[in-house]
């Protein structure tokens, strides 16, 4: 649908209820950073496997973005440095392949050329400048809450072309993380909404969709791949562009 059959009202009637604002997640929901973290991993990691195959390439990206994501959780703990976290998901994707990534120099440079070189691949999606465009002309105020700092994620924000996402939580904003749910909350309070008609739109089910249902808004799994949930009995997407069933005039 487009935006101009949209009445500028500040409400949208939705498959959801009645929603006055829009919360989203931004890695892999507004932003796909899987794209972005495997395209730079090759690209500083095929000097160390060269030969590697296509299928080596990509059971390589998917330790790292998949298979590695306790240290991601350790870091949101606390008990590890973004940094940190990051280096020990590149050791053990590349020592999948036989591949010591050795502390030092070696270690520096890898880190440092992966830091350089992935935010240059970071992109929106295609379905979230529609969306966008659609919630702005029904005058639905929306922002983004990130499991990670603040600053970082605006960063990324602002590299996607999605400068207009101008209220932002992340993890230092309020102190805690999803699932926590000061974190959801905050992000209502920043749209003037309430829980009960904000939705919040994510790619992660347990954090996204049944973590901001637990703390009263109305969660949204953003299933792009569409993969199986049994026994998942909450809102689910498949995209951004078939989340608001919007009826028309």
């Amino acid at each position: 649908m487009s935006g101009s059959s949209i009445a500028r009202t500040g409400s949208l009637a939705t498959r959801f209820g009645t929603i006055r604002g829009v919360l989203f997640d931004i890695d892999d929901t507004l932003v796909d950073l899987e794209y972005a973290m495997t395209t730079a991993l090759r690209e500083v990691s095929e000097h160390l496997l060269p030969g590697l195959d296509q299928a080596g390439w990509e059971r390589f990206g998917r330790i790292f973005t998949h298979e590695t994501t306790h240290y991601y959780d350790r870091y949101l703990a606390g008990e590890l440095t973004f940094n940190d976290q990051r280096l020990l998901r590149g050791r053990a994707a590349l020592g999948h392949f036989g591949v010591d990534l050795a502390d030092g120099e070696e270690a520096h440079q890898w880190l440092s050329a992966y830091g350089r070189v992935q935010p240059a691949y970071v992109r929106a999606f295609d379905d979230v400048a529609p969306l966008l465009d659609l919630l702005d002309d029904a005058g639905i105020p929306y922002g983004a809450v990130s499991n990670n700092v603040h600053d970082y994620q605006r960063a990324k924000l602002d590299g996607a072309g999605l400068e207009r996402v101008t209220r932002l939580v992340g993890t230092d904003t309020v102190g805690v993380a999803k699932p926590e749910p000061a974190i959801y909350l905050e992000g209502v309070r920043l749209l003037g909404t309430t829980p009960v008609d904000t939705l919040f739109v994510g790619d992660n089910r347990l954090l996204d969709a049944e973590g901001a249902t637990a703390a009263g808004l109305l969660g949204v799994w953003l299933n792009r791949a569409g993969e199986p949930a049994h026994g998942f009995a909450g809102f689910e997407a498949g995209s951004l562009a078939e989340l608001l069933d919007i009826p028309t005039q």
